[in-house]
């Protein structure tokens, strides 16, 4: 890539300025008030001009304080001005929040602006945490704010250095005992500077001061297909390893995945919970009378299980309230309800186990880690490979799980210690099968009849967005979406039985579905199951395309054209095939005599393609929709 030597000495003279800052809070200046975009990104709304932090562990605990200063160019980033931090639930007394003040210029002066009482309060919502919210004073375009907050507890925190903005200056320092040994995992298209040297001698104990440098870093910017856009910041997290005092104490926490195995198995809401069982003994032996097939006790149980117990919600892969508990209750969180689930498939006779992950709003969790997971489920190792179940989702069946826990994989953990990565993407094609026939009349009108089948994950998503919508809305919706279309005989099929594919028909009728120019109808063949947008259009691609799970999209269409007309274009056949066979669209179309039938195939066969893959990708869907996109002329004989 050539760069013009404009924008060259652009880019060094913001170093320069960035490199001289005073990163110090109160230190606004009026170069800051008065810039009016962003030198490396004009569109940006807001910036973080510095985020600095300093996490600690002392003789006693831990704290963290970090100082930030947010320069607002646009009102879309007034958003920025409104903040919020997360405390223990009833620990308000573990965060302390000052220097709060907003900058404005008036007149060439520096106003300052303090926070005020009635812009700070507490949100009381949760029964884990509570959230200090606060909102600036004053705030405008131009503006600059700037805070201090001071967090104990919680060991060594987490950094991102990047955020939904430019960040042109992020600094994250850790002061460690030597007696702590902690993992450090950083993440990210960026890796930081770090520097290290024994702290200063005003602790009582030897320890390292790290500090990890970042300047300049480009907004995380959302796009189309990306299970979360957190799982590609640049960022730093650690993890205790070992606690070692010389001669008095020693313990080993998550060095590798058999530590980590070993360490989760051994909490108290964890192993011991999957070791009760007499409070559902006599329930599941009734359950599984007659019931010997592997694949019937495991379908059977995770039902029951569905059905009897109801998720509060909650994630994490501790119990909340206990097994026992929660099925006398008959309400518990994912730990409760799937640890409940795998103990029952153990004393059906099958190889279960809990496999933990770290769901999509999670995060991936990439190394040995005992708090890089956030939720459970169970796995069965069957000859054929390990099925997983989650019974927190009424529309969930075997290998279909909800659609939060497909985030790359997972880790099976048994109680001997042992352990093995679990691939959670799911390999399977998810159908979507559309039949279609109708007629095209002389005026332009259309009359026909459709019917679409919905497989696995097609079939999940289609349950879960019609289950609380009355089929009368649902009507309107289609009608409204779909180019006003009016819809009669509508009909749905195994809604409830989610074992089998769900399926739904209706006639149709529509007089804005063709367009007649003279003596000639002009048609477009998928009528309303046309889709004209690409979402791959940007140049350049960031993250890896995670469609969530593979898909075949099959129309089988048979248009009637009216007698006194013939057919004067019609769209080529095409077969279009990505390489190693990771997609493949096929377009074939055929005439007899007044009847015109078309088969058309769209399959993705990855879940996830890499960003070295988009080119093709969007080229792919580029082709792919100019040819859905091709009319069929008619015209009058």
């Amino acid at each position: 890539m050539k760069f013009s030597s404009s924008v060259f000495i652009l880019f060094f003279l913001f170093i320069v300025k960035v490199q001289s800052q005073n990163y110090e809070l109160g230190k606004v200046s009026i170069a800051e008030l008065e810039e009016k975009v962003h030198p490396l990104d004009s569109g940006a709304v807001a910036a973080i001009l510095f985020c600095k932090g300093v996490s600690k562990i002392d003789n006693s605990d831990s704290h963290t304080t970090i100082q930030i200063r947010i320069k607002i160019y646009k009102k879309e980033g007034y958003d920025w001005a409104n903040a919020q931090f997360a405390f223990p639930t009833g620990k308000s007394n573990t965060i302390s929040l000052t220097d709060v003040f907003t900058y404005n210029l008036a007149d060439g002066k520096i106003i300052k602006s303090k926070l005020k009482p009635e812009s700070e309060f507490i949100d009381k919502n949760n029964k884990n945490y509570w959230l200090k919210k606060i909102t600036f004073p004053d705030v405008k375009e131009g503006s600059v704010i700037e805070y201090k907050i001071k967090s104990y507890g919680g060991g060594i925190r987490d950094w991102d250095f990047q955020k939904s903005i430019p960040v042109n200056y992020s600094e994250f320092k850790t002061i460690i005992p030597d007696a702590f040994i902690f993992k450090r995992n950083i993440t990210g298209f960026f890796i930081p500077k770090v520097t290290t040297q024994i702290a200063s001698n005003t602790y009582t104990y030897l320890a390292k001061e790290t500090t990890y440098c970042l300047q300049n870093l480009p907004a995380m910017k959302e796009e189309d297909y990306v299970n979360n856009v957190k799982n590609y910041c640049a960022s730093i997290s650690h993890e205790l390893e070992t606690i070692s005092i010389p001669g008095s104490f020693f313990k080993s926490f998550s060095t590798d995945w058999p530590t980590v195995a070993k360490t989760i198995y051994e909490y108290e809401d964890f192993g011991p919970e999957l070791n009760k069982t007499g409070y559902f003994e006599e329930d599941i032996k009734l359950l599984l009378e007659g019931k010997t097939k592997p694949e019937d006790k495991m379908a059977t149980i995770l039902n029951y299980v569905k059905s009897n117990i109801k998720w509060n919600n909650y994630l994490g892969y501790g119990c909340e309230k206990g097994v026992r508990k929660a099925y006398k209750e008959k309400s518990g969180n994912c730990a409760d309800i799937n640890l409940m689930l795998t103990a029952m498939l153990r004393y059906s006779g099958l190889e279960a186990n809990p496999v933990l992950i770290s769901t999509r709003s999670n995060g991936i969790n990439f190394f040995p880690s005992t708090q890089g997971f956030n939720y459970v489920i169970a796995g069965i190792e069957t000859p054929t490979g390990i099925a997983l179940l989650d019974a927190t989702d009424e529309f969930s069946t075997v290998n279909v799980l909800p659609l939060r826990d497909l985030n790359w994989v997972g880790r099976l953990i048994r109680k001997d210690g042992t352990s093995e990565t679990v691939d959670l993407m799911p390999k399977k094609n998810s159908n979507d099968l559309v039949s279609m026939i109708f007629d095209v009349k002389e005026d332009g009108k259309i009359e026909g009849k459709a019917r679409r089948q919905y497989s696995d994950y097609n079939a999940f998503n289609f349950r879960t967005k019609t289950a609380k919508e009355n089929e009368e809305t649902y009507i309107e919706k289609i009608e409204n979406e779909n180019g006003k279309i009016e819809v009669s005989n509508y009909k749905r099929i195994n809604q409830n039985e989610i074992s089998e594919p769900v399926s739904e028909s209706f006639s149709f009728t529509g007089s804005n579905l063709s367009e007649i120019i003279g003596d000639k109808i002009y048609i477009n063949p998928m009528l309303f199951f046309l889709n004209e947008k690409n979402p791959f259009r940007q140049e350049k691609r960031e993250y890896p395309v995670d469609f969530g799970f593979p898909f075949a999209k099959r129309y089988a269409i048979i248009i009637k054209i009216p007698a006194n007309f013939t057919v004067e274009n019609l769209p080529k056949s095409l077969n279009l095939v990505m390489e190693d066979d990771l997609g493949v669209f096929k377009f074939d179309v055929a005439v007899a005599g007044n009847t015109l039938q078309l088969s058309i195939v769209h399959q993705i066969n990855e879940a996830i393609f890499p960003v070295g893959k988009y080119e093709m990708l969007k080229e792919y869907y580029k082709t792919m929709i100019a040819k859905e996109s091709e009319k069929i002329v008619l015209k009058r004989i």
